[in-house]
């Protein structure tokens, strides 16, 4: 009977530390994932995009350089 509620007690803590939620290790930032970035609209078409994405020509944003040429053409 002893060994009956030892090998119990053993399972149950073994439950335990498997359903226990260790904090995950983080990941080390990386530059420019978790930086929020500016949005911009196409002149043309009006779809927003990442400033780093679109292309700017006499003070307006595009989101390709067919926009660019059609809207300033």
């Amino acid at each position: 009977m002893f060994k009956f509620l030892l090998l119990v007690a053993v399972a149950v803590w073994i439950y335990y530390m498997f359903r226990r939620n260790p904090a995950a290790p983080q990941e080390p930032p990386v530059r420019g994932r978790d930086v929020p970035e500016d949005m911009v609209r196409c002149a043309e078409c009006g779809v927003h995009l990442p400033r780093s994405e679109s292309i700017m020509s006499q003070g307006q944003f595009y989101c390709s350089d067919e926009h660019r040429r059609k809207h300033q053409g």
